[in-house]
């Protein structure tokens, strides 16, 4: 059964004007609150076979926040695809690089993670449904189980969330 971890970028820096969107990097926050949720996804064994994450720097920074809490063994595609991409580009990608993965871990920026996860998963964890309806903060993790075969089968509405992690619920 699928399971798909769909991670917001962690919060990045306005301070240096000169940069455009795609080249801002992580700020102060951004750096602690990958460490969070990296944490929680090795306490929960949440660890993906394959990892798609977004070129934007700030998406590669956050992969690199949470990488030491991860094992080795992760197919990672980075694909600027993600980087202003509408929600059924990223169905596309992940119906596409999910392959024999158990669990996918997809790195990407709002308002598309938002709308992934709200259209893949309208059942699920109460309170997950109700945080994840209210805001979906930078370094918010939504988990995903699909009661389908492979990543193939997978439709709007098919998925359950089991858990809705923004970083500020961790300590």
């Amino acid at each position: 059964m699928p399971r798909l971890l769909l991670l917001r970028h962690a919060k990045s820096s306005w301070d240096d004007a000169s940069l455009d969107d795609f080249s801002r990097p992580l700020n102060k926050r951004g750096v602690k609150d990958c460490k969070k949720i990296g944490t929680y996804i090795a306490r929960k064994g949440l660890y993906p076979q394959s990892v798609l994450c977004s070129t934007a720097q700030r998406a590669r920074e956050t992969y690199a926040g949470i990488l030491p809490f991860l094992p080795e063994a992760q197919e990672v595609y980075f694909t600027k695809k993600l980087y202003e991409a509408e929600a059924q580009d990223i169905f596309a990608l992940i119906k596409q690089l999910g392959r024999t993965s158990e669990t996918l871990l997809v790195i990407g920026h709002n308002p598309a993670i938002e709308v992934v996860a709200s259209v893949l998963a309208r059942k699920g964890q109460q309170s997950a449904l109700e945080e994840l309806s209210q805001k979906y903060s930078t370094a918010a993790l939504a988990i995903i189980d699909f009661d389908v075969a492979n990543w193939q089968a997978i439709v709007p509405g098919t998925g359950w969330l089991a858990g809705f992690i923004p970083p500020k619920s961790l300590i």
